[in-house]
């Protein structure tokens, strides 16, 4: 069960108009929470994400399944998406062994190291031309003052890399 801030959270995003996919993201921030917490483990990031986004569909974000997802993936998609609806739980005992198998797994494929790993290569399976069109969108949909904060982030980043180089140098 998602924790209520988690909740609350895809529901402000979604009364603030934002895509399903962000409502999802706080799910899938909360579940990298509970595997660095030691709740429990993931074998890999793909998982964790996988485990966010079932959650998601679950507490009743209209999330579709990618269109060129393998059919067990649709199949799990749409059984999330219906189970949303029908308010029924998950056995119990399914639910322990689902844990218990999760407890056995590691924690490292939620080190920022792993995301960061996974996230470059979820990118590179996209077009340049993908890439520049969601940039484009969030510059757009960001607001003036968040572009600014954004711009001003940007620039204290690129300062200390510049410092780190030439203190290494």
């Amino acid at each position: 069960m998602p924790e209520r801030k988690t909740l609350e959270r895809a529901a402000r995003d979604k009364r603030q108009g934002k895509s399903a996919s962000t409502q999802a993201g706080e799910f899938i921030r909360e579940e990298i929470e509970h595997v660095r917490a030691g709740k429990h483990g993931v074998r890999s990031t793909k998982q964790a994400v996988a485990i966010g986004l079932s959650k998601a569909r679950r507490a009743g974000v209209k999330l579709p399944a990618p269109k060129h997802a393998s059919a067990a993936v649709k199949r799990k998609a749409e059984q999330d998406l219906k189970a949303a609806g029908d308010g029924q739980a998950k056995s119990r005992s399914r639910a322990r062994a689902a844990a218990g198998a999760l407890k056995k797994e590691s924690a490292r494929p939620a080190s920022p190291q792993a995301l960061s790993r996974q996230a470059s290569a979820a990118a590179s399976q996209r077009s340049a031309a993908d890439r520049s069109a969601a940039a484009r969108k969030a510059a757009r949909t960001k607001g003036a003052a968040g572009r600014s904060a954004a711009a001003k982030k940007a620039a204290r980043t690129r300062a200390a890399n510049r410092q780190a180089r030439h203190a290494a140098a």
